[in-house]
């Protein structure tokens, strides 16, 4: 038996305002909206597709799994995100490996890091 990774999938009180930013700024689409219950998020840079499942109580406390993202420019990336509706969590690291810890507009961490890092 052999599993793959089909999606990553996020739990949030709304699916659809959550999905539409993960696309905006992935530069990917909503592929499917189910309703507003499950949206589907695929496409631009983007390797898996997305998930957002709607739930009436969200989760509390940090997130056990989050998305760990590269980019060439570590400090332009974080204040597009930023200027997106991400806010910062920390800078971290030193001169020789940094990358910042950020989250979503309902408070889901995820990290970015330049590409060399990966």
């Amino acid at each position: 038996m052999t599993l793959k990774l089909a999606m990553i999938t996020t739990d949030t009180t709304d699916a659809e305002e959550l999905g539409a930013w993960w696309a905006r700024v992935t530069g990917a689409e909503i592929a499917e909206t189910n309703d507003g219950w499950f949206v589907i998020v695929k496409g631009g840079s983007l390797p898996v597709t997305l998930a957002f499942q709607k739930v009436e109580d969200p989760t509390l406390g940090k997130n056990r799994l989050h998305l760990d993202l590269t980019t060439e420019d570590l400090e332009g990336a974080t204040e597009h995100l930023l200027a997106s509706g991400a806010t910062l969590v920390e800078r971290r690291g030193d001169e020789n490996f940094a990358w910042h810890t950020l989250a979503d507009p309902q408070g889901n961490e995820f990290c970015i890091a330049g590409e060399h890092a990966a």
